[in-house]
């Protein structure tokens, strides 16, 4: 009985519309940036991934960390690596999107320490990174966000560059998990 009360008590929190961004509960995804792969010369591939993880402090309010690594190499010439680790911020507006039912707006800021390195001698920079941006994410299910992101990024390093700045446009997923608070509220609710 207990497994079918928590089956029952899963599929609730899943259809529930508000929860995801509640007080208690935490999103675990990542975004991608810089998706490419060279089919002609010079046979570039390069790819950006961010790892993430917050937890929501207030309702529409999460704080949490955030690992960037990146890679772009092509046949024949230098390799660069960038990398980044460090805390990040996100504030949700209030109310869903009108144009889009199950959206919402929200923006990022991100500080840590990052760096980006050219192979074969082709020079360094690491320091300070810090990052800014709106992003949207539209809800396919409460627990789960597909989003976008338009984001600044600066490099205020040490080394061969003094300090480098991006804007980059990346798409993630996230995963929205309740947080005990929002467990126990399902499970006396369906009891």
């Amino acid at each position: 009985m207990k497994k079918i009360t928590l089956c029952l008590a899963t599929i609730l929190f899943a259809f529930s519309a508000s929860a995801q961004i509640q007080k208690g509960n935490a999103l675990v995804g990542g975004n991608f940036a810089n998706l490419s792969f060279g089919l002609n010369d010079p046979h570039v591939f390069s790819v950006d991934l961010t790892p993430k993880a917050a937890w929501f402090v207030r309702d529409n309010i999460a704080f949490g960390g955030y690992l960037n690594l990146g890679i772009q190499t092509a046949k024949g010439s230098s390799t660069t690596t960038n990398y980044g680790v460090g805390a990040l911020g996100r504030y949700y507006t209030g109310s869903d999107v009108e144009i889009l039912k199950h959206g919402r707006i929200f923006g990022e800021a991100t500080i840590g320490l990052g760096g980006v390195n050219v192979s074969d001698g082709g020079g360094h920079s690491n320091g300070l990174n810090l990052g800014f941006g709106p992003g949207f994410a539209y809800f396919v299910t409460p627990n789960i966000g597909l989003e976008t992101l338009l984001k600044y990024n600066g490099l205020a390093g040490v080394g061969d560059a003094g300090y480098q700045s991006t804007l980059n446009l990346s798409f993630g997923f996230q995963i929205y998990l309740p947080g005990k608070r929002t467990a126990n509220k399902v499970m006396n609710d369906i009891k």
